[in-house]
C-alpha cells in the first residue's frame, strides 16, 4: 500500500472511530434502516425533459441559489489564477497551464491501450484487481457479485460521477445491497430522491433551508434551517457507523496515472479517506478518460482543477493511492468504457475525453444558473454533459437538455482542457434534427432564407402586412394584437412579444435605402483631417437589412467619415448562422455557399482591401463555424476558399479600433451632452468568440470622450440565444431581465452593444418594461454624433 498522506489519513481515521463510538450512544440507529426503505428508488428513472424544466422553472429557490455563486466563483477563479501566475510566472498562468494539460491528455487518447496496459500491470503489481468494464451492465454487475461472494449488505460511497453513470446504487437496492452516499451533498441528494445537479457541488441547488428540511425529515428531528454547522455535524454523526459496519468502499478517481498505477483523488471532505480506507474491500469507478501519463501530469491537473472548480488554490484533500490500504483488505479497479471508445473513435468528440469534470463549464453557463442542472443535462451536467449523454445514455437523453445552450461560448473561455464545447454541442443539436426533424415552421423559413430571391419577396410583403400588429411603430407589441391574439397560431406570436417587443420589418430595408440615396460610398468634401485610403465590402447581415437598416445607415456613414470607401453588394443575404445554430446544416450550408460566392465576387470586383460587418455573429460564422463546417464535410475546396475569405474579414468594433484610431484618423464628431450616461454590453459572439473586451470602450474614450460606467457582469449573456428565446421563453425572459436590471443599476441612459441579435433582444425588453433606457448600436451612437 503506497498512501503518499498517509500520516494525516491515519490521523484522522482515529478520531474518527473515537468520535463513532461516541455517537454509538446518540440513538440514530434507524436512519440506516430508513435510508434502505426510504430512498431506495429501484429504477431511478429519469423525470421527462419537459417535467424537469419545469420543475425547475418553478421552483423559486433555485436560481437564488445558484446565483449566489456564479458571481463570486468567477471574480475569485480569476483571483487564484492571477495568483498562480504572479507568485511562480507565466508557465504557471492559465493558458499555459490548460495548454500542457491538453497536451498530456491528448496524449493520453492516443496511446490510450498502452496507458491502459501500464497502468493495469503496475496497478497489479501493488496488489489491486483491475476489471475492464465495457457497458454500465458489466461495471454494476462486477461490484454486485463481489458482494454477493463477501456477504456485503452495506456500502458507503465517496463522490463519484461514474457510478452515478451507471447507475450503480438502484443496480444494488434491487439486489438487497443499501449503497449510502457519505459525500455531503450527496446524501443530502439521495435523501430527497434526486441525483446530483452539479459534477462537483451535487446540491448546489439547495439552500440552506431546504437542506434542513430534508434532515429534518430524514432523522426524524427538528433539524436548524439556519445553522449550517448544526447540519453538517448531524451529517457527520450518522455517517459514522455506516463507515465502521460498512463491507465495502467505493470510490471515484480524478486521474489514473499509468506510469506506476496510482489512484489520485481531489477531495474537499475527509469521506474520501474513511471511504477507501476503513471497509475491508475498497472498489475505485473510473472510466478510461481518467488515465493519464505521468505524476507531473497529474500535478499539472492539480493546479487546474481546483482553480476551475471551486476557484481554491487546491483541495482539502489530495490522496494518491497505490494498491490497497493495508495488506490485509482489497482493492478493485473497475476501468469503464460505455460509449467512451465510441468517442475515441470520433475525430470530433474524442476532444471530449480530455475532460477533468471541473465543471466550470456549468458555473459559467447562463441557463444553467437559470434551471440547474437536472434540467441543463442528464446525469452530467452543464455544457460538457450536453456532450457526452449521447454516448453514455443515449442521443434521446439529451435532445431536451441541449436545445437549452444559447450558445454564448462562454464555457469554451473557462475549459481548463481547451474542449470545444459549444461546437460540439451544435454537434449534437445536429443529429438530433437528423433523428427527430426540424420543427415544420424552421423548415420554411430556412428554406426560403436560403432562396434569397423568395426571402425577399417574403419580408417586402410582410412589411406591408404588419401594420395591424405593429401600428406603424417598429415594433410588434403584444397589446396590438387585439381580438387576432386569440387565433390559436397567433397565441404562440403574442406569448413572444409579451416579455419582449418583437421587431417589425423595415418598410424600406437597408439596400433599397442604399440605391435610393445613391450613396457614392467616397468621402464628401472635408470631413477628416487625415483619410484611409480603403475600400471596405460592407457585409450588413440579413437582421440589420431586412430590421434594422439604421443601423447600416449608420455604419456606413462612420466608415465615409473615416475616409473609407464602402462598397454594398446588393446579392447579399443571410449568412445561414441561424440555420446552421438550429441544427440545420442543409440550408445553412446552402447559405455559406452563397455568401462566399458573393464575398469573393465583391472583393474580386471592388478590389476591396476589407470585408466588413457590424454584426460580430455574422463575423464569427465566415471566419470560424464555416470552417468547421467545411471540414466535417469534407469539402476542401470550399475550405480554402474559406480561410483565403476570412483574412480579410473584420467586425465594426475591430475595424474602428484596430485601423481607423491608429490610423490618426479625427471623426468630426460633438461630445455627448453631461446627462448622457452610457453603459455597455459586451455580446457573446464579441468577447467569447473574437476576443473584444476594451476595443468598445477605447472607441468611445479616444471619439466621444466618454467613460463606460460599467454595469455588473458587462460579459454575461442576454438571453437571445437566437431561437433559443424562441423554444425557452421563461429561460431567455430571465437571462434578459437580469441584463436590464444590471444595466439600469449604473443609471445609464444608453445601452450600447455591437451585435443586432443582442441589441432586438434588449430593445424588445426595455420596450416591454418601459424603462427610460435607449439602445443603440456603437455605430449608431458615433453616427449620432457626426457634425
Amino acid at each position: 500500500m503506497t498512501l503518499q498522506d498517509q500520516p494525516s489519513a491515519q490521523h484522522q481515521i482515529a478520531e474518527e472511530r473515537t468520535e463513532a463510538a461516541q455517537v454509538a450512544l446518540v440513538g440514530t440507529g434507524s436512519l440506516q434502516q430508513r435510508l434502505s426503505e426510504e430512498t431506495a428508488n429501484p429504477t431511478h428513472e429519469q423525470q421527462p425533459f419537459e417535467e424537469r424544466l419545469h420543475h425547475a422553472l418553478e421552483d423559486e429557490n433555485l436560481p437564488r441559489a445558484l446565483g449566489r455563486f456564479a458571481p463570486s466563483w468567477r471574480e475569485s477563479r480569476q483571483n487564484v489564477f492571477a495568483v498562480e501566475e504572479n507568485d511562480y510566472g507565466s508557465e504557471y498562468s492559465f493558458p499555459s497551464l490548460r495548454s500542457r494539460l491538453r497536451t498530456a491528455k491528448d496524449y493520453a487518447i492516443e496511446h490510450q491501450p498502452e496507458l491502459v496496459a501500464q497502468f493495469k500491470r503496475q496497478a497489479e503489481a501493488a496488489g489491486a484487481i483491475v476489471y475492464e468494464a465495457r457497458t454500465a451492465e458489466e461495471a454494476n454487475r462486477y461490484i454486485y457479485e463481489l458482494c454477493h461472494r463477501k456477504g456485503i449488505d452495506l456500502v458507503v460511497k465517496s463522490k463519484t460521477m461514474a457510478s452515478e453513470e451507471t447507475e450503480l446504487n438502484a443496480y444494488l437496492e434491487e439486489r438487497g445491497i443499501t449503497a449510502v452516499e457519505t459525500d455531503l451533498g450527496e446524501w443530502v441528494a439521495q435523501l430527497n430522491h434526486e441525483r446530483p445537479s452539479h459534477m462537483v457541488m451535487p446540491i448546489i441547488h439547495k439552500t440552506r433551508q431546504q437542506v434542513g428540511t430534508i434532515l429534518t425529515n430524514a432523522t426524524g428531528r427538528e433539524i436548524s434551517r439556519e445553522d449550517v454547522a448544526e447540519q453538517v455535524s448531524v451529517i457527520r454523526v450518522e455517517h459514522r457507523k455506516s463507515f465502521l459496519s460498512a463491507g465495502m468502499g467505493i470510490s471515484g478517481a480524478n486521474a489514473l496515472i499509468a506510469e506506476n498505477g496510482t489512484v489520485m483523488m481531489m477531495t474537499n471532505e475527509g469521506n474520501g479517506r474513511l471511504v477507501t480506507s476503513l471497509p475491508p474491500v475498497h472498489v475505485v469507478m473510473a472510466g478510461y478518460d481518467k488515465l493519464i501519463g505521468t505524476f507531473a501530469d497529474a500535478m499539472t491537473q492539480v493546479r487546474l482543477l481546483a482553480r476551475s472548480a471551486t476557484a481554491q488554490p487546491i483541495t482539502s484533500y489530495n490522496t494518491f493511492l497505490t494498491g490497497p490500504a493495508t495488506p490485509d483488505k482489497e482493492m478493485h479497479i473497475v476501468l469503464i468504457d460505455n460509449g467512451r471508445s465510441e468517442m475515441r473513435a470520433d475525430p470530433r468528440f474524442k476532444d471530449a475525453l480530455r475532460c477533468i469534470r471541473c465543471a466550470a463549464c456549468a458555473n459559467i453557463c447562463p441557463p444553467y444558473q437559470q434551471v440547474g442542472g437536472h434540467a441543463f443535462g442528464y446525469i452530467y451536467s452543464g455544457a460538457i454533459g450536453l456532450v457526452v449523454t449521447p454516448f453514455h445514455h443515449g442521443l434521446e437523453a439529451d435532445a431536451g437538455p441541449q436545445s437549452l445552450c444559447v450558445s454564448c461560448n462562454a464555457c469554451e473561455t473557462v475549459c481548463p482542457v481547451e474542449i470545444p464545447l459549444p461546437s460540439l454541442i451544435l454537434d449534437v443539436r445536429r443529429r438530433v434534427v437528423e433523428k427527430k426533424g426540424l420543427h415544420w415552421i424552421k423548415k420554411i423559413v430556412f428554406w426560403l432564407m436560403a432562396h434569397p430571391r423568395l426571402f425577399g419577396v417574403f419580408t417586402r410583403l410582410t412589411s406591408m402586412g404588419q401594420w395591424p400588429i405593429t401600428h406603424g411603430s417598429q415594433y410588434i407589441r403584444a397589446r396590438n394584437f387585439g381580438l387576432l391574439g386569440k387565433l390559436p397560431f397567433v397565441k404562440p406570436l403574442v406569448s413572444l412579444a409579451s416579455w419582449r417587443s418583437l421587431p417589425a420589418f423595415a418598410p424600406t430595408p437597408l439596400r433599397d435605402r442604399v440605391k435610393k440615396h445613391e450613396i457614392s460610398y467616397s468621402l464628401k468634401g472635408e470631413t477628416s483631417s487625415r483619410s484611409l485610403n480603403l475600400t471596405v465590402c460592407y457585409f450588413a447581415g440579413c437582421m440589420t437589412d431586412r430590421l434594422y437598416p439604421e443601423m447600416g445607415e449608420a455604419v456606413i456613414n462612420i466608415l465615409e467619415a473615416a475616409g473609407a470607401r464602402v462598397v454594398f453588394p446588393q446579392q447579399q443575404s443571410c449568412c445561414g448562422l441561424i440555420a446552421l445554430n438550429s441544427g440545420d446544416r442543409r440550408d445553412g450550408l446552402t447559405m455559406a455557399k452563397q455568401t462566399i460566392t458573393m464575398l469573393e465576387q465583391a472583393l474580386e470586383k471592388n478590389r476591396a482591401d476589407y470585408i466588413l460587418s457590424a454584426s460580430t455573429s455574422c463575423v464569427v460564422t465566415i471566419v470560424q463555424d464555416y470552417l468547421k463546417l467545411f471540414e466535417d464535410m469534407h469539402e476542401e475546396g470550399w475550405l480554402k476558399r474559406t480561410q483565403a475569405l476570412a483574412e480579410k474579414v473584420v467586425d465594426f468594433t475591430g475595424f474602428m479600433r484596430r485601423v481607423v484610431l491608429p490610423g490618426n484618423v479625427a471623426l468630426p464628431v460633438r461630445q455627448p451632452g453631461s446627462d448622457t450616461v452610457i453603459t455597455y454590453h459586451d455580446s457573446c459572439q464579441s468577447c467569447n468568440c473574437l476576443g473584444l473586451r476594451s476595443e468598445a470602450r477605447d472607441i468611445l474614450q479616444q471619439v466621444l470622450n466618454v467613460e463606460v460606467h460599467e454595469m455588473p457582469q458587462s460579459d454575461v449573456c442576454c438571453g437571445f440565444g437566437g431561437s433559443t428565446s424562441i423554444e425557452h421563453q421563461a429561460v431567455a425572459e430571465r437571462l434578459l431581465k437580469n441584463k436590464l436590471k444590471n444595466a439600469e443599476s449604473t443609471g445609464a441612459t444608453i445601452l450600447v452593444s455591437d451585435n443586432p441579435g443582442c441589441l432586438m433582444h434588449l430593445r424588445g425588453g426595455v420596450d416591454v418594461s418601459g424603462r427610460p433606457i435607449q439602445v443603440m448600436h456603437l455605430a449608431q451612437l458615433l453616427a449620432e454624433h457626426l457634425q
